[in-house]
């Protein structure tokens, strides 16, 4: 009975002595993490280093259209363009400059619109243009015109107008009427 009792307290010291040493290695464990959050990089140098690891996914063959300061958008439109999902609108302006202009299959006009707004805002961003564009203004002044049609509806979807990848639609200054 002796032994049994010896064997017991020899298992209990045991026991005893993992639980210590765990919990030490976890009092270790917990204090070297909040060292590291104490050492953590300035928010300047965690975008350095950001934009290196983007600059280099912007290298892909898939994403090599993409500007350097892509958003996160932009590479999600770039990827559905690849699965089919989504489509290339081109929209030409007076001055001859085209813009491509990813929207999804099933886009209305009034998504167009959106998203001409929202690349034309990110161009400024990029080139440091105007500062302020009226869109109401623009769509008060400018129709989108496809094959002689007028897209007029913005509830109206690009392919009930015949729209498909790639198609060119035209900004056309409205006529005033006297």
């Amino acid at each position: 009975m002796d032994e049994l009792k010896e064997e017991n307290l020899k298992n209990v010291d045991v026991a005893d002595f993992v639980e210590k040493t765990v919990v030490d290695e976890m009092k270790e464990e917990q204090q070297e993490e909040e060292e590291e959050d104490e050492e953590a990089l300035p928010h300047s140098e965690f975008l350095d280093i950001f934009e290196e690891g983007l600059a280099l996914i912007v290298q892909d063959p898939l994403l090599c259209d993409l500007p350097i300061q892509v958003t996160l958008e932009e590479v999600n439109s770039q990827v559905a363009l690849e699965y089919g999902q989504a489509m290339t609108v081109r929209v030409c302006k007076a001055d001859g400059e085209v813009m491509p202009i990813v929207v999804v299959q099933s886009a209305t006009v009034l998504d167009l619109k959106k998203a001409i707004r929202r690349y034309m805002e990110l161009k400024q961003q990029r080139e440091g243009g105007v500062k302020h564009i009226s869109w109401k203004y623009v769509w008060r002044t400018f129709h989108l015109v496809f094959n002689g049609e007028k897209l007029e509806d913005d509830k109206r979807k690009l392919k009930d107008y015949g729209i498909r990848n790639r198609d060119e639609v035209t900004f056309l200054k409205k006529l005033k009427k006297k």
